[in-house]
């Protein structure tokens, strides 16, 4: 299982974050200051770190100074929004920076992205009968290969990282082909269509009216 470390005083925005992070069955961990958020990431264990930089005890930057050589990839949450603290936080060694507020599947997306980067997410992922193979771009079903483009791949992996989270177009858009959402676009949902059919998810793989799409978990 991940496991992330949340160093953040604020305990209703750490406990928002642990239950995000448990929608994908991640385990979160939290501190609510600098001391003790440092001397947590020091003992190890951690696949990754979401650090707030104004702590009581110590700051952000401070914990990063500490903490910098464990090895563990970091990003930094703040309320700030000054060019300089971003650049500051990254030369640091900060993997990334989110202003808050932020959405749920924003920070899953970093998220998956630095533990992408570090080699720590899964290779192979599952549903029902279908088998998922990341590293070397093959999907089967009941043992049998399934030829998908390399866009239908990549949204097959990212509904399966958010099985139950509504997903919208903005969301596929941005993280599936990397550019902003600008009003209706047919791409998504002609390669949802695509998936659908040919690994047989009419049933699962709904549509949320006005929201997105949804994959549902096998047991629903």
């Amino acid at each position: 299982m991940i496991k992330v470390l949340i160093i953040e005083d604020d305990e209703n925005i750490a406990k928002m974050i642990k239950a995000t992070l448990e929608m994908v069955n991640y385990s979160g961990f939290c501190c609510y200051d600098g001391i003790s958020g440092a001397e947590e990431a020091l003992r190890g264990g951690y696949d990754a770190i979401l650090l707030d930089i104004m702590l009581p005890e110590m700051n952000g930057f401070e914990v990063m100074e500490k903490i910098k050589d464990c090895g563990t990839p970091v990003i930094f949450l703040t309320a700030m929004q000054d060019v300089a603290d971003k650049v500051k936080g990254l030369r640091l060694g900060a993997e990334d920076y989110i202003v808050k507020p932020f959405e749920a599947l924003e920070l899953l997306a970093r998220i998956d992205v630095v533990l992408r980067r570090s080699n720590k997410t899964q290779h192979m992922l599952s549903y029902e009968s279908i088998e998922v193979d990341v590293d070397r771009h093959i999907i089967t079903k009941n043992g049998e290969p399934v030829q998908l483009t390399p866009k239908e791949f990549d949204v097959v992996v990212y509904f399966l990282q958010y099985l139950d989270i509504v997903v919208s177009r903005e969301n596929l858009l941005s993280n599936v082909w990397g550019y902003e959402y600008e009003g209706e676009s047919r791409t998504v949902d002609i390669h949802v269509q695509q998936v659908r059919r040919k690994l047989e998810l009419k049933d699962k793989l709904i549509t949320i009216p006005k929201l997105g799409y949804r994959l549902e978990s096998p047991e629903r």
